[in-house]
């Protein structure tokens, strides 16, 4: 896609001024990193307060007379039994059980389903979710509201300053509320394994918001880079890469978006393949590996057992700040899957040690109660 034809998110000109490196994503020119550089953006996320723009994702309000039933008609989860005041993690599935994209879904109030959707998606999301909840809800898109992340171990104080209602929420908490002098939608949520908020601002707001948080000294803007490596970090799927429309929420260790009602119901998308796979097992499995030598095993390395069959395949790949070391995750058989399992990855023809590792590679730190 050329940069004439790339979108731009309300905080452009903000990334821009604090001398971003822009690049194409999802259809639009998003900062990969800034001045500092993604390794000492990541640290900083991880012992202080990262901001990120998320405005290229897809938010939207889903309307009707029950949308949290019919919601339940291309989800898996229990919407129907979803309290006001909270969100939940799920994936839009196909007819084969594939998952068509992650999402998040929130009661923030009365106004119907709060839905935040992949940005690279969310045209082909909206456009599902409308074919197959016609008559039965109503797909407001929000493309007037711009979104940012706050993530890390001071989020919480330096958004307290702003936003006191914020300090009360507890992980997966969903709000709309008065902040920063404009209408806010506010989750205790993010994509980092820290604790932290996702923000939702009028875009006409947006950049006053976000140079209101960044002249904070404990708050700096941190690029798709780092956000890419501390998801990574988090055991965290990156959709259109550890997952797409062939992988079953099973296969990517993702069983717990599907609510036991459901499982039991079985009337969701894919539930005969999914049910299938619940009692029979998997033939592959998204599992965590650390790299014990050479160089990063990137998306697309093959992955071999240790007599140098190939076994699998890495999903995503890069050097872990926080760790100081390789780390990958892929997909393999369920009989190499065990933490501990030595496997190799081949990297530019070489083979390399790696082994099983237990996700997340680095803990989360949500807050679950205060």
């Amino acid at each position: 896609m050329s940069d004439e034809t790339l979108k731009t998110t309300p905080l452009n000109a903000a990334h821009i001024a604090a001398g971003a490196r822009m690049v194409p994503f999802a259809g639009y020119s998003m900062p990969v990193q800034y001045r500092d550089g993604v390794l000492k953006e990541h640290l900083w996320t991880r012992e202080n307060a990262g901001l990120f723009d998320v405005s290229h994702m897809g938010q939207a309000r889903l309307r009707g007379v029950s949308p949290l039933s019919a919601f339940e008609e291309v989800t898996p989860g229990d919407f129907i039994g979803l309290k006001p005041g909270k969100q939940r993690y799920s994936v839009l599935l196909n007819k084969k059980g594939g998952i068509i994209d992650d999402l998040m879904a929130a009661r923030p109030d009365d106004d119907g389903l709060f839905v935040v959707v992949n940005g690279a998606c969310k045209d082909n999301d909206f456009k599902v979710i409308d074919n197959e909840l016609a008559g039965q809800v109503r797909i407001d898109r929000l493309e007037d509201r711009a979104l940012i992340a706050l993530q890390g171990p001071k989020a919480a104080d330096v958004l307290a300053a702003h936003a006191p209602r914020a300090a009360t929420m507890v992980f997966m908490d969903s709000a709309s509320f008065e902040a920063f002098g404009t209408d806010v939608i506010v989750s205790r949520s993010g994509y980092t394994g820290e604790d932290g908020y996702e923000i939702s601002v009028p875009a006409a707001e947006a950049e006053r918001v976000w140079n209101l948080l960044c002249s904070d000294e404990r708050v700096r803007p941190i690029g798709l880079g780092a956000r890419d490596s501390l998801r990574l970090e988090a055991g965290l799927p990156l959709y259109g890469h550890d997952v797409d429309e062939t992988v079953s929420p099973i296969e990517a260790d993702l069983g717990f978006a599907i609510s036991k009602k459901r499982r039991d119901a079985r009337d969701f998308p894919g539930a005969s393949r999914i049910a299938k796979e619940l009692v029979e097992g998997v033939s592959r499995k998204r599992v965590g590996l650390t790299v014990l030598e050479g160089a990063p095993a990137r998306e697309g390395a093959e992955i071999a057992d240790e007599a140098g069959n190939v076994v699998g395949v890495v999903t995503s790949g890069g050097f872990s700040p926080s760790l100081g070391k390789p780390i990958a995750m892929g997909f393999v058989p369920p009989t190499l899957a065990a933490a501990g399992t030595k496997l190799k990855v081949i990297v530019r023809g070489k083979p390399q040690a790696a082994e099983v590792t237990a996700m997340p590679f680095v803990p989360h730190r949500y807050i679950r109660k205060l």
